[in-house]
């Protein structure tokens, strides 16, 4: 049980943090947010492991390489949803 709570705010910590890190505005709820810093970290994970030790299957990063992971996710999601779009 704590494990899932320790993931959940992890996650919210980190969606966030990429939120902000990303320019823009984002329309994602307190839910989309927690699934993208979870995905975030286990990317970050991933691609920690790839350009380092080698692939070690799916483990979370520590805080920057999470909040890596989310960016990249979150661009990802954006550019496939055309959700964002820039106003000037």
């Amino acid at each position: 049980m704590w494990n899932l709570l320790v993931w959940l705010g992890f996650g919210l910590l980190v969606g966030f943090i990429a939120r902000a890190v990303v320019p823009g505005k984002d329309d994602i709820g307190l839910l989309r947010t927690i699934v993208l810093g979870v995905v975030g970290s286990v990317v970050g994970g991933l691609v920690f492991g790839l350009l380092t030790v080698g692939l070690r299957g799916f483990q979370p990063a520590d805080l920057i390489g999470s909040v890596i992971g989310a960016v990249i996710v979150l661009v990802i999601y954006n550019k496939v949803t055309g959700r964002k779009r820039n106003r000037s």
